[in-house]
């Protein structure tokens, strides 16, 4: 098939062909890649170069490394060798959180901090792992936002990433134009890849709702607790982190759950007066969605020890 047939007919693979995942992970990839140049020359990123360079070699080594290890230990063939397709596929799983990383920590002249980042998100999905069927297992932290939440919790000279630079160099056109081209591109990737639009919807309207709470109860102005949609950094958290196909729920109704307890977490968070919500409200949740999982595979091995034996059934002499 040539890339041209192939590119035109991935839209009708179903939702689960392992070519529209590799097809989303590259496309998701290729976005990262141009948001953090345009970004690092056009938009106002502080950070400096030093920073995407480091996180992304410290990402493609380190998944190397781990990659290499559960090779020896489950006696299996090298994700990325045998051709320069296995090589050049292997690589979004390491670029994504690297230059996710990279984009939203600010460690000024250190970076050992985004070191340490990028090899917890790395290392994070093969340590963190839930049973998700009959032998089989998956991580269950977003992997970016656990290297981001972690970092900022046990570096206190790191910071996010100010909110501002991600539009700093812009006309105000400009500052209206950008998130409605991120919200129409993370639409897409979520309609028609990833299937994860239930969670978009959870998370918009737990947020809306938990922000309408706060302001009845608490007192808080409704327009403050809304605020923080209007900015770029929750456009990119509703359609490109918390949307991560492989670390929420396939059903409709589980989706929107998990959306909406975030933004419940975030509330809760926001009343406790605990910075960085955004990332440990999703944190939190991930590790409420394992304990679930983790319960629903001792039920299923408990139903299985205790199943009737078929009448019938042949028996040993």
């Amino acid at each position: 098939m040539t890339t041209r047939a192939f590119n035109t007919t991935l839209l009708f693979y179903p939702a689960k062909s392992p070519r529209l995942r590799l097809f989303a992970l590259w496309y998701f990839t290729t976005l990262m890649i141009v948001w953090n140049v345009v970004g690092h020359t056009v938009l106002g990123f502080e950070q400096s170069w030093a920073a995407p360079l480091v996180a992304v070699f410290t990402a493609i080594a380190v998944s190397m490394l781990l990659d290499w290890v559960d090779a020896r230990a489950r006696d299996r063939e090298l994700r990325f060798t045998g051709s320069l397709g296995a090589f050049l596929n292997f690589l979004p799983a390491c670029l994504i959180p690297g230059f996710a990383c990279a984009m939203l920590l600010y460690t000024n002249e250190r970076l050992s901090p985004l070191v340490f980042a990028v090899v917890l998100s790395i290392g994070s999905k093969l340590i963190f792992r839930a049973p998700v069927g009959e032998g089989r297992t998956q991580h269950f932290f977003n992997p970016s936002n656990l290297g981001v939440g972690a970092t900022l919790l046990l570096f206190p000279e790191v910071s996010f990433a100010p909110p501002y630079h991600f539009t700093e160099n812009l006309s105000p056109a400009g500052s209206w134009i950008l998130p409605a081209i991120i919200v129409a591109s993370g639409t897409f990737l979520n309609a028609r890849f990833t299937r994860r639009i239930p969670v978009v919807a959870g998370w918009i309207g737990g947020f809306v709702l938990q922000a309408a709470l706060r302001s009845a109860i608490g007192g808080t102005p409704l327009a403050a607790a809304l605020a923080p949609m209007t900015g770029v950094a929750f456009v990119l958290f509703t359609f490109y982190m918390v949307t991560d196909p492989a670390t929420t729920p396939e059903r409709p109704v589980a989706q929107a759950t998990f959306g909406a307890s975030v933004a419940l977490a975030y509330g809760l968070l926001v009343v406790f007066h605990i910075v960085f919500d955004l990332f440990f409200s999703l944190s939190i949740v991930c590790v409420a969605r394992w304990m679930l999982l983790v319960q629903a595979a001792l039920a299923a091995r408990r139903r299985t020890v205790l199943a009737p034996v078929p009448t019938g059934a042949a028996t040993e002499p």
